[in-house]
């Protein structure tokens, strides 16, 4: 659990998004996709109805967005991370967290091209919880 910095951009990322849809924003991750996490209860709020809010800041910024739900849960937070996609099952064992996808295909989307979209899971949730390392299995 690092101590979150934030650039200028960043900061001004999360205070467009807090006012275009009144949803707090816990934190923001600035990368290819801009990735928004929420505090619990505030999905709905934040994506809007028909996801006009993430439509509109996505147009604005001319950038992929990903909104995300915290949830104090290491798992339920990560099964809000990956969602669309489902898991058949997250287990935390001692801080290591192995997920669980149904088929070759959702396993390969976890883990993406070069394993980055594995690493940018770990990066966030490390963010948050105490984890030593996330396998998909």
């Amino acid at each position: 659990m690092n101590r979150i910095k934030y650039d200028l951009t960043t900061m001004k990322f999360i205070s467009l998004f807090e006012s275009l849809s009144n949803a707090h924003v816990k934190d923001c991750i600035n990368g290819d996709v801009l990735i928004f996490v929420v505090d619990e209860g505030e999905i709905g709020k934040a994506v809007g109805k028909q996801g006009v809010h993430v439509k509109r800041m996505s147009a604005l910024l001319k950038k992929p967005l990903k909104i995300v739900e915290f949830s104090s849960d290491v798992c339920a937070f990560i099964k809000n991370y990956i969602y669309p996609l489902q898991a058949k099952e997250i287990h935390n064992e001692n801080n290591s967290i192995t997920i669980l996808g149904p088929d070759t295909k959702t396993k390969g989307m976890l883990i993406g091209r070069d394993g980055r979209n594995l690493q940018m899971l770990k990066s966030i949730v490390g963010r948050y919880f105490a984890i030593e390392d996330i396998k998909v299995g």
